[in-house]
């Protein structure tokens, strides 16, 4: 309503400002003066504004008739589109302006008037290959995935539209979760175009998700081909997708033929820690044991892990306490200062039942980095060398929120995952897990967790033991796993089961203190 008042106002502005015009011309003095073959003509102001605007317009129309007569003679002349040319070229015209706004209105976010703009510019070009694309897009602009589909198959049928066509499909198989479609249509799109990128990355995760680990091997190999991704990563990535096939394998009961797989990956990547543990102990089961204690011994000085320390137990499997402590010399006098070798050594003493050894293998990490594993390390020691059950109590409420430490956590999500895959089972992003400290967050303490100083007494809690039980600390309600070194030691496996009697035992003892 009112822009229609809008519309009128400026349309009577409009007339009466050529109304006003057009008396100040009349009033004007003076004229136009033409002297054509001896004839006089003298015309007023007003007179040779109309007499300007005619003769503009009789111009335009000659200069149309000359290029009609121009494309008639040409038709004669055989040229049998003549004359078709001739009144497509103010159709084309229109319709190239109406896909121009068409492509503003769609950067603009304007889905309605880009299908409209659309629309109009298919009635004047008759060019489905690029209005049709136009179409789609400001479809799926608006949330209409059923006029975008429909646009889609249409770009099918044209050989030159056909991948916009099957990618567009594609993406919204994958919207609607439909993966088994969509790897179809990825797969396709790749046979058209394989040196495009964001088509070999789809079919790549929805390969690795499917566990089609040859067909993704091939697909990340053509990525490499195309200079998609750099040699270092193709190398990363191409033993992650060997390890995986290495485990399927294996699930299949063919041993040999996953020792080789897992070899060949733990080649293409030695700091990949899942396949050096699986590569050693296809070593170990072939009996090369100096290979196997070569790759691991390897894989440690680039990343210390505990499954490299539980693969080179199996090395030795009957040896004792004190003996695999010796041999695991030569692996944890690589990286010495690490975290992880300190707690290897701690957990080496502990079975040896060398307890100061333990706490000094241990070093401040109870201090610096007291998560759930060093805190119930430490309460192992503190009951080898004999201390109070408070004081053994307290360390075990401790570990009862401390944070788990490392873990598989995956870069994309921060999912946590007990066992390292390839696909993180959270999100599907590939090759995204890395052995790390996971973020902290605040959450609230498990039941009861809160009342454990009240339990255990405050006297049983080591130094500013109950500021460090906070409630802004990560929770984790079980103990880390131990290694096979430490399931050995009876310290240890007594420790533990302090740490499940440790809330009934003293029960008794605050209320008989607040009776």
């Amino acid at each position: 309503m009112l822009w229609s008042l809008i519309k009128i106002v400026f349309f009577v502005a409009i007339v009466a400002a050529l109304t006003l015009g057009a008396s100040y011309l009349m009033e004007a003095e003076g004229g136009v003066r033409v002297t054509v073959a001896g004839m006089e003509f003298t015309f007023g102001a007003l007179q040779s504004v109309i007499a300007a605007v005619l003769l503009f317009v009789a111009v335009w129309v000659v200069l149309k008739i000359a290029s009609f007569l121009v494309a008639l003679l040409r038709f004669i002349n055989g040229d049998e589109t003549a004359i078709s040319r001739y009144f497509d070229r103010n159709r084309e015209r229109k319709g190239y302006q109406a896909l121009g706004d068409g492509l503003t209105a769609l950067a603009s976010g304007e889905g309605r008037v880009a299908m409209a703009k659309a629309q109009k510019a298919e009635r004047y070009l008759h060019k489905p290959e690029l209005t049709d694309l136009l179409q789609a897009q400001a479809a799926e602009q608006m949330g209409d995935r059923k006029k975008a589909e429909e646009v889609y198959k249409r770009l099918l049928q044209n050989e030159k539209t056909r991948f916009v066509g099957v990618r567009g499909i594609m993406k919204q198989r994958l919207a609607q979760g439909d993966t088994e479609t969509a790897l179809k249509l990825a797969e396709r799109a790749f046979a058209i175009k394989p040196k495009h990128e964001e088509v070999q990355d789809t079919l790549l995760r929805l390969q690795a998700q499917e566990n089609d680990w040859s067909g993704a091997r091939k697909t990340l190999a053509a990525k490499l081909k195309h200079g998609n991704i750099p040699r270092d990563l193709h190398k990363r990535r191409d033993a992650v997708l060997a390890l995986s096939e290495a485990k399927d394998i294996l699930d299949d009961g063919k041993d040999i033929e996953a020792r080789e797989a897992a070899i060949n990956a733990n080649k293409s990547s030695p700091d990949l820690v899942p396949a050096a543990a699986m590569a050693a102990r296809g070593f170990i089961a072939d009996g090369r044991k100096k290979n196997a204690t070569r790759l691991l011994k390897k894989t440690w000085l680039a990343q210390p892990h505990p499954d490299l320390a539980a693969a080179f137990a199996e090395i030795e499997p009957a040896e004792s306490p004190t003996e695999r402590l010796r041999r695991f010399r030569t692996l944890t006098s690589l990286n010495s200062d690490h975290r992880e070798t300190k707690l290897l050594l701690a957990e080496l003493h502990l079975a040896a039942e060398d307890f100061p050894g333990a706490r000094r293998s241990l070093g401040d990490l109870w201090e610096t980095s007291p998560d759930a594993r060093v805190l119930t390390i430490m309460a192992a020691i503190e009951r080898g060398e004999g201390s109070d059950d408070a004081i053994v109590r307290g360390w075990l409420a401790k570990a009862l929120t401390a944070p788990r430490g490392p873990q598989w956590v995956c870069e994309s999500c921060n999912n946590i995952q007990t066992e390292w895959s390839a696909i993180c089972n959270n999100c599907g992003a590939f090759d995204t897990l890395s052995w790390k400290t996971p973020p902290r967050t605040d959450v609230t303490l498990p039941a009861g967790a809160e009342m454990l100083p009240l339990l255990v007494g405050p006297s049983a809690l080591p130094e500013a033991d109950i500021a460090v039980v906070d409630p802004a600390d990560d929770v984790e309600t079980e103990t880390a796993p131990a290694t096979p070194e430490t399931e050995e030691s009876s310290g240890v496996s007594d420790t533990a089961e302090d740490a499940e009697q440790a809330p009934e035992e003293n029960t008794e003892e605050p209320r008989e203190k607040a009776s």
